[in-house]
């Protein structure tokens, strides 16, 4: 499960079907770059905002466009980094230690995260200038 070092998309698996299709993640699949501790989604976004600006010290996190679009920004201290998101088969892995804000929502989007970790504070990073000499420290 640890092949996964850099942010980048992965390919869920999909069950096509005339009626429509089906994608799952299950822990255990192949897919999966760590087991699922925690989902949660975002949702009704207004116009013009903005999402994340955090980062995580331990947390690894895979966002997917359940719904819509959206554009996930990712600094690692030196350079930006841009996923746009808008399909509900593909993820975004987000390893620890990336600074990410989410922006460019469509209208009816749905983000949904799925973490490695439990909800805890200590796991955030909310001040970008933290951010900064913590990933110059690296």
């Amino acid at each position: 499960m640890e092949k996964y070092t850099e942010p980048g998309l992965v390919d869920l698996p999909r069950i096509y079907d005339p009626r429509g299709n089906l994608t799952f993640v299950q822990n255990g699949d192949a897919a999966l770059p760590f087991a699922i501790e925690r989902v949660y989604w975002t949702y009704d976004v207004p116009a013009g905002e903005a999402r994340g600006g955090h980062s995580h010290h331990e947390g690894k996190e895979l966002l997917v466009a359940t719904s819509g679009s959206f554009n996930v920004n990712l600094f690692d201290g030196k350079e930006w980094r841009h996923f746009t998101l808008n399909r509900p088969y593909q993820a975004l892995y987000i390893p620890p230690g990336y600074w990410r804000t989410l922006d460019n929502f469509s209208s009816g989007s749905v983000c949904m995260v799925l973490t490695s970790t439990k909800y805890t504070e200590d796991d955030y990073v909310r001040e970008f200038d933290e951010f900064i000499k913590l990933s110059s420290a690296r």
